[in-house]
This record gives structure tokens, sequence and C-alpha cells, in this order.
């Protein structure tokens, strides 16, 4: 991901036991980008806790979208109505 100027969000801990699984995000998405399988990259992580496994495999990058509806939000506050 980096050099490609995509900006997500990635929590820094797991929500249920507190692993920190931020640091792993980018090396996860690599390789399963390379065509690894998820669970043997998961495994080599050293994320074994379907809890924090989960942090990973659920992650959408969906930064972007919320994005948009913000904008539009502006744009509609500078339309004045009649």
């Amino acid at each position: 991901m980096k050099g490609e100027g995509v900006k997500i969000i990635i929590p820094v801990r797991c929500f249920t036991c507190g692993k920190l699984v931020g640091d792993k995000w980018e090396d996860f998405n690599r390789r399963v980008k390379a065509g690894e399988d998820a669970k043997k990259v998961l495994d080599s992580l050293g994320l074994k806790r379907y809890c924090c496994r989960r942090m990973l495999l659920s992650h959408v990058g969906i930064a972007d979208e919320i994005l948009k509806f913000h904008e539009e939000k502006g744009r509609r506050k500078q339309i004045k109505p009649f």
C-alpha cells in the first residue's frame, strides 16, 4: 500500500483482546494480494486468536466512501434555499 496514495484506517489494537494488530496490516495485505493463503499469512504474523484475525480479514477501506458523503453535505450547505 505504500506509495499508492491510498489512506485507510486500521485499528491499532484488537477490539476484543487488545493485541497489537495495526502494524501487521501492510504485510498482510501485500502478501494476500501476491496470492498467499490468508490463513497461512495470519499464522506467520502470529495472529492465533480469531478475534485478532477478524480485525484484518474483515477490514474494509471505507474512509474514501465516507468522505464523499461529508463533501456532499458541505456542498448542500452552500446551496441556499429559496
